[in-house]
C-alpha cells in the first residue's frame, strides 16, 4: 500500500493532500478493490498480532509512514480510527523510544530532525537543528498520525499525553530510576507540541489544571535537576515558544498561572500553598523570555529582509497567544491597576505589545480601561506610560480612545462610577498639563484637544442623573480648552444651558462649596463671545428666579399651580372652552373685568397663604453671595481694576449689567418688556394697578430681586433699563403707605425695608442726586404719610429727569459712566428737596442731625463724587 500510494499519487492531483481533504482521499483509495483488499488484510493481521507484539506492528506502520509520507497518511488515518486506544499509546511509546535512541537523554536535538519533514511557518531560534543529517526519525510520523487523530480522538490523546507526563514525574528525580525514557519524556512532549499545533491545542485546555497543584511543580523541579544547563535552557526556549503559540481560552489561564506562580509567596499564595523559590525563579525567567520573544514577533512580523522583494510583501505573521488575549484586555487592565510588584510591570508591558499587535483596536481599548478604572495618581500614571510607549507606533490613539469611551458612556455600557472616574482622570491630566507637569503633560494636552473636539458629546453629561458623573463632567469642562475657533451657536447654547443646570443642581445638593466647577465653566463660557456672556447671564438670572429655585435664595414657593388644580378639581362642570369664549368676547381694558387683585375667589374666600421654605438664614445668604459672585465674575470688564470692600463697580461691564437688567424685566413682568424708559406722570399708575401689584408681590416673594437690582445699579447706566420694575415697585409702595393707618413705619417692616432699598438702589445707579438719594436714612423715623410724601417727591423728580442712558457720560479717568446732575436744570433736587426739608423741619427734634445729608452739593463736588 505504501508503494501504491507513492507510485500512483500523481494521478490524483485533483484531490489535494491536506488534512481537510484526507477523508476524500481515503474514500478515493478505498473505492479501488485492490487497495481495499490490502487494507482488509492488514487490519486482520493487525488485529491478530497487536495483542502479542504491538511494538513491531506500530514500528512497521511508522517506518512505512516515514518512507512514503505524506501519500501514506490515508492508511494511517484509517488504521488509527480503527484502533484508537492501541495506536495512540503505541505510537507515542514507539516515538519516545526512537527519540531516546536518536537523541539520548537530551532528546531535544534528536527530535528536531523531524522539522525538516514539516517545515514550520514560524521557526523558533531556540530549537537546534543538525545540518546535513541523513536519517529521518519517527517523530515526524508520530506527529502526523496524532495530528490526524486529534480531531476525533482528542480526549484520548490528551489523556495519554498527560499520563506520560505524570508517569515521568513519578519515576524519580532526573530519571535516576534507571529508565532513560522517563527522563526523555518531558523533552519529547515539548518537541511534539512544538511540531504540532493540533497537539498543543489538545492539551492546552487542561495544562493549567495539571500544573496547578504545588506538588506537581515541586516534582517537575526535582525531575529537571538532573538535566545539564544547556538542555534546560533549550527546554525553556521551547516552553517560551509553546506559550507564544497557545490559543483559545487556555491562553489567558496559562498567563495567569505563570504570573501567579512567579509572584512572591506573600502576595498571591496562602499558607501551605507556597511553591519552591527555584520554581518561582524559573517562572519569572520564563515570563521575561516570553515578553522578549513576543516583542520580537510583534516588531518583526513581516518576515525576513529578503522576503517579498520580487513579489508582494508576505502577510504578517500571526501570534496565537496575543490573538487569544484580544478579548481579555479589560481583565489585563484590571490586574495591572492592582500595582502588585512585578505583576503589573509584566502585564503593562504585555498590554503595550498587544496594542501594537492588534492595532488599532486594543490600544484605545486598553487606554480607555486604564483611564476609567484608575483611582489614584499612581494608577493613572500607568495610562500615561502606556501612551508614551505607543505614541510612536500608533497614530490617532487618543482620539480613538476618547471616542470609544464616549460611545460606551452614551450607549450605557460604561457604568456610572467608571464614567465619573474617567472624566475625573481626564480633568486631572488636563490640570497637570496646565500646571506644567513634566510626565503627563503631553497626554493631558492631547486629551484636552480631543475633549475640545467633542464638547457636544460632553455637554449632555452635565445633565446626567448620577450626581458623580455630572460633577465630574463639570470638573473636566471647567478646565478643558475650547476649540481654537469660536464655538458654534449650538455648542455654546448647549454648554451654557447644561452648565446653568449644573450650577443650580450643585447649589441645591452640596451648597456653595459644590458649585466651584460649574462656576468656572460658566465664567469661561461668558468670556468666549458677547453672545456667550448674554446667554450665561440670561439663563442664570432666569434660573435663579424660577419657582423651583426661589427657596434657595429665601424666596417663597409659588403654589398658584396647585391652587388652580384644586379649584379646577372642585369645579368638575367648568369648561375651559366656554371660559375662553366668554373672555375673548369682551374687550380687554384696564380697570375692567380683567383686573384681578389675586386675593381669592368670590364665594370661596381668600387664597391660602404662600408656603415659605424653612431654610437657614445663613444658608440663604451664602447661596445668594455665591450666585452674585458668579454674576460679578461674568460681568467683569476685561482689564478692569477691582474695588476693595464693594461689588467692584469699576470692573463691571455696562453691557453685561444691561443684559441682567433686561432679563430681570422679562422674568418679573414679561408684558412690560420693551416699555418706555421715560417716567410717566403719577396718574399713569392708576392704569397699571394690577401690574404694579404683581411686581410688588414678586419683590416680596423673591428677596433676590433687590440684590440683583443692586448689582445692576453698580454699572451705570444699566439701571435705566429696569425703569418698569422701579416704577411698579414705587407705585405699590406708595399705595401701601397711603392706605396705612399706623402711627409709625415699624408696623410695616417689609415695606419700610423695600422703600429704603429702592431709594438707595436708585441713588447708586445715578437715577437720583445725592441729596434725594440719602432720604432713606430717615424713613424709619417718620410716619407712613411722611414716607409717602418723600416717595412722591422721588416720583416727581424722576418724571422731570427721566432715567435715560443718554444723560450719562463716560469718564475715561475713572473708566465708567457718570451723570452730572448740575448740567440738568434742577438736577440737584430743586423744588423736590423742599418736601424733604419740610419733613426734616417738622421733626427737627429727632432729625436735626441729618440736615447736612440733604443739602444739594456744588457742581464741582457732584462731579468729583460721580454718584
Amino acid at each position: 500500500m505504501g508503494q501504491l500510494s507513492s507510485t500512483y499519487s500523481g494521478q490524483h492531483q485533483c484531490v489535494p493532500h491536506a488534512t481537510g481533504s484526507l477523508n476524500e482521499l481515503l474514500q478515493l483509495w478505498m473505492g479501488c478493490r485492490a487497495t481495499r483488499t490490502l487494507m482488509d488484510i492488514y487490519v486482520q493481521c493487525l488485529s491478530a498480532l497487536i495483542g502479542s507484539c504491538p511494538d513491531a506492528c506500530v514500528d512497521a506502520l511508522l517506518d512505512t509512514s516515514v518512507q512514503h509520507s505524506p501519500h501514506f497518511d490515508w492508511v494511517v488515518a484509517h488504521i488509527g480510527s480503527s484502533f484508537p486506544g492501541t495506536i495512540i499509546s503505541r505510537v507515542l511509546s514507539c516515538g519516545l523510544k526512537d527519540f531516546c535512541v536518536h537523541g539520548g537523554a537530551g532528546g531535544g536535538a534528536g527530535g528536531t530532525g523531524g522539522s525538516s519533514q514539516i517545515p514550520s511557518t514560524d521557526p523558533f531560534p531556540g530549537s537546534p537543528a543538525i545540518p546535513g543529517e541523513k536519517r529521518v526519525p519517527k517523530i515526524a510520523s508520530v506527529v502526523g498520525i496524532l495530528g490526524h487523530l486529534a480531531s476525533r480522538h482528542g480526549d484520548s490523546i490528551r489523556r495519554e499525553l498527560l499520563r506520560m507526563f505524570h508517569d515521568s514525574l513519578a519515576g524519580g528525580i532526573g530519571g535516576r530510576s534507571g529508565d532513560p525514557s522517563l527522563q526523555a519524556t518531558v523533552p519529547f512532549l515539548l518537541q511534539l507540541a512544538v511540531m504540532s499545533p493540533a497537539l498543543l491545542g489538545t492539551v492546552s485546555g487542561e495544562l493549567v489544571d495539571c500544573l496547578k497543584p504545588p506538588a506537581v511543580l515541586s516534582q517537575l523541579q526535582q525531575h529537571l535537576q538532573g538535566f545539564p544547563r544547556e538542555e534546560l535552557d533549550n527546554m525553556l526556549n521551547l516552553a517560551v515558544h509553546l506559550v507564544s503559540q497557545a490559543s483559545g481560552a487556555g491562553a489567558y489561564r496559562l498567563l495567569q498561572f505563570l504570573v501567579d506562580t512567579a509572584m512572591p509567596a506573600s502576595v498571591i499564595t496562602t499558607q501551605g500553598l507556597a511553591v519552591p523559590d527555584t520554581v518561582r525563579e524559573a517562572c519569572d525567567r520564563l515570563i521575561q523570555l516570553l515578553l522578549l520573544h513576543l516583542q520580537k514577533l510583534v516588531h518583526h512580523r513581516g518576515g525576513s529582509p529578503g522576503e517579498g522583494v520580487l513579489g508582494p510583501p508576505p502577510p504578517p505573521r500571526l501570534v496565537p497567544f496575543l490573538d487569544a488575549l484580544r478579548n481579555h484586555v479589560g481583565e489585563l487592565c484590571g490586574e495591572t491597576l492592582r500595582l502588585e510588584r512585578k505583576r503589573f510591570l509584566w502585564q503593562h508591558q504585555l498590554l503595550g505589545l498587544l496594542s501594537v499587535y492588534t492595532r488599532p483596536s486594543c490600544g484605545p481599548e486598553a487606554l480607555s480601561h486604564l483611564l476609567s478604572r484608575a483611582r489614584s495618581p499612581e494608577e493613572l500614571s500607568l495610562a500615561t506610560q502606556l501612551y508614551a510607549g505607543l505614541v510612536v507606533s500608533l497614530s490617532g490613539l487618543l482620539p480613538l480612545a476618547f471616542r470609544s469611551c464616549l460611545a460606551r458612556v452614551h450607549a450605557g455600557t460604561l457604568q456610572p462610577p467608571f464614567t465619573a472616574r474617567f472624566l475625573r482622570n481626564l480633568a486631572l491630566l488636563v490640570g497637570w498639563e496646565q500646571q506644567g507637569g513634566e510626565g503627563p503633560a503631553a497626554l493631558g494636552a492631547r486629551f484636552g484637544e480631543s475633549a475640545s473636539a467633542h464638547l457636544s458629546d460632553l455637554a449632555p453629561l452635565l445633565l446626567h442623573p448620577e450626581e458623580e458623573v455630572a460633577e465630574a463632567a463639570a470638573s473636566l469642562l471647567a478646565i478643558c480648552p475650547f476649540p481654537p475657533g469660536a464655538l458654534s451657536p449650538s455648542q455654546l447654547l448647549g454648554l451654557v444651558r447644561a452648565g446653568v443646570h449644573r450650577f443650580f443642581a450643585s447649589l441645591r445638593l452640596h451648597g456653595p462649596p459644590g458649585v466651584a466647577s460649574a462656576s468656572r465653566l460658566l465664567t469661561r463660557l461668558s468670556q468666549t463671545s458677547p453672545a456667550g456672556l448674554k446667554a450665561v447671564l440670561q439663563l442664570l438670572v432666569e434660573g435663579a428666579l424660577h419657582r423651583g429655585n426661589t427657596e434657595l435664595f429665601g424666596g417663597e414657593v409659588d403654589e398658584d399651580s396647585e391652587t388652580v388644580s384644586v379649584v379646577s378639581a372642585s369645579l368638575a362642570s367648568a369648561s375651559l372652552l366656554d371660559t375662553n369664549r366668554r373672555h375673548t368676547a369682551a374687550v380687554p381694558g384696564p380697570g375692567g373685568i380683567w383686573s384681578v387683585f389675586h386675593a381669592g375667589v368670590i364665594g370661596r374666600g381668600l387664597k391660602p397663604p404662600k408656603f415659605a421654605q424653612s431654610r437657614n438664614h445663613q444658608e440663604v445668604i451664602y447661596n445668594t453671595q455665591s450666585l452674585l459672585s458668579l454674576l460679578v465674575h461674568c460681568c467683569s470688564a476685561p482689564g478692569g481694576s477691582e474695588c476693595g470692600g464693594g461689588w467692584g463697580a469699576p470692573t463691571l461691564s455696562p453691557e453685561a449689567a444691561k443684559a441682567v437688567a433686561v432679563t430681570l424685566v422679562e422674568s418679573v413682568c414679561p408684558d412690560a418688556a420693551g416699555a418706555e424708559l421715560a417716567w410717566p406722570p403719577e396718574e399713569h399708575a392708576r392704569a397699571t394697578v394690577e401690574r404694579d401689584l404683581r411686581i410688588g408681590r414678586r419683590f416680596r416673594e423673591q428677596p433676590l430681586l433687590f440684590e440683583l437690582l443692586k448689582l445692576v445699579a453698580a454699572a451705570p447706566p444699566a439701571l435705566c433699563y429696569c425703569s418698569v420694575l422701579l416704577r411698579g415697585l414705587l407705585a405699590a409702595l406708595l399705595g401701601h403707605w397711603e392706605a396705612s393707618r399706623h402711627p409709625d413705619t415699624a408696623h410695616s417692616p417689609w415695606h419700610l425695608e423695600a422703600s429704603c432699598t429702592l431709594v438707595a438702589v436708585m441713588a447708586e445707579g445715578s437715577l437720583l442726586p445725592p441729596a434725594l438719594g440719602n432720604m432713606h436714612e430717615v424713613f424709619s423715623q417718620l410716619a407712613p404719610f411722611e414716607v409717602r410724601l418723600l416717595l412722591l417727591s422721588v416720583w416727581g423728580f424722576l418724571r422731570e429727569h427721566g432715567p435715560l442712558p443718554q444723560k450719562f457720560i463716560f469718564q475715561s479717568e475713572r473708566g465708567r459712566f457718570i451723570r452730572d446732575f448740575s448740567r440738568e436744570g434742577g438736577g440737584e433736587g430743586g423744588p423736590h428737596l423742599a418736601v424733604l426739608h419740610s419733613v426734616l423741619h417738622r421733626n427737627i427734634d429727632r432729625l436735626g442731625l441729618f440736615s447736612g445729608r440733604f443739602q444739594a452739593a456744588s457742581p464741582s463736588t457732584l462731579l468729583r463724587q460721580g454718584t
